[in-house]
């Protein structure tokens, strides 16, 4: 019989000998390489804004931004500690940056965006062209262009960073190259690529160069201007509320190929149906309060708080006031892969 100890023995001994040629037997560890649905081996996690501010402020009496390079605290998943990934495919952190710092020039290939969290008047330059930033504003800095920071304001500026240095690390694929100045030189006024590109119109001979947006900066006034009108148009979806995504004009598709973007309104006591889906994504509360039921936990959120959504979790939006909240996933690289799916209504 299969279960004898001659044939259990006798495995374990083709097992060993068959490592020395570093093979092993498939039917081994078939259920866990192709499992019945997503097993994510990470965990849904929030981060309360009010216990963490007092130590992003810390780290700014304790490091420089120059000589940080990034002041930034990463939001690790407490499932992968040491991993400095929030997801298997994506980082995130709060950067900040005090009154009259610069975060020196770099670029890599590793893409990146920065959702404001806190404050309003410090830049950000992206291959010449500074762009002021506010809360709620959406802003990208696209593979291997050259990028820095400043504070012009007369207060600390706190943003979320996300990044696929999982993803390209997966590749190995990971460059980077300090710049020779920490800032660089501003080759075009502020509103260039703003006046160029993000009418709804494109320069009649504009060929795109890459697969990352030409705007650089998405506003949150022209944001919310939008979830507004959503909202007025129609009711809200049942697993999003009102959602939009962020979009590169050039081509419909995601300001950053490897990271889809997104934010959605939530009425005053609606609760979403449950809703799940292959990508985890990662929420900046942006306005309101509520709560969030991801898997069997639930998690009470308010503006400037950051939660994370596992993939394939079932995830339940309740907002006790009108809320807004932004997200960011690797949703573009599964759809280009036809890996992406939800399940829209299942627990």
């Amino acid at each position: 019989m299969d279960g004898s100890p001659t044939r259990s023995n006798a495995r374990r001994d083709f097992y060993e000998r068959l490592g020395g040629l570093s093979m092993a037997p498939l039917w081994e560890s078939l259920h866990q390489l192709v499992p019945p649905q997503p097993a994510p081996k990470y965990v849904p996690a929030a981060w309360d804004y009010d216990k963490v501010r007092p130590f992003l402020m810390e780290s700014g009496t304790l490091i420089t931004a120059k000589e940080a390079v990034r002041r930034v605290l990463i939001l690790e998943n407490p499932a992968m500690p040491g991993s400095a990934c929030i997801t298997p495919t994506l980082y995130a952190g709060l950067q900040l940056i005090l009154p009259g710092e610069i975060a020196p020039s770099h670029r890599h290939t590793q893409s990146a965006l920065r959702f404001i969290v806190e404050g309003e008047g410090a830049y950000t330059a992206v291959d010449g062209e500074r762009t002021i930033m506010r809360e709620g504003d959406f802003v990208i800095t696209p593979t291997w262009t050259w990028h820095d920071h400043g504070n012009d304001s007369s207060k600390p500026m706190v943003w979320l960073d996300g990044l696929d240095i999982p993803l390209v690390a997966m590749f190995n694929a990971g460059f980077a190259e300090n710049g020779a100045e920490d800032e660089q030189a501003v080759t075009a006024p502020v509103g260039t690529s703003d006046a160029r590109f993000a009418s709804g119109l494109l320069p009649v001979d504009w060929k795109p160069a890459k697969q990352t947006s030409p705007i650089f900066n998405y506003p949150y006034a022209r944001t919310r201007e939008a979830l507004a009108g959503l909202a007025k148009a129609g009711p809200p979806d049942a697993c999003h509320g009102h959602k939009l995504r962020y979009v590169n004009p050039a081509s419909g598709g995601a300001p950053i190929a490897t990271m889809g973007t997104f934010v959605q309104l939530l009425p005053k006591g609606f609760e979403t149906a449950p809703y799940r889906s292959t990508d985890g994504a990662v929420f900046s509360v942006v306005e309101g309060e509520g709560e969030s039921a991801i898997g069997d936990r639930t998690f009470r959120w308010k503006k400037r708080d950051h939660f994370v959504v596992p993939s394939w979790a079932p995830v339940v939006h309740k907002a006790s006031s009108e809320a807004v909240l932004f997200s960011f996933s690797d949703r573009p690289v599964q759809e280009r892969l036809d890996l992406w799916r939800e399940d829209r209504g299942g627990r």
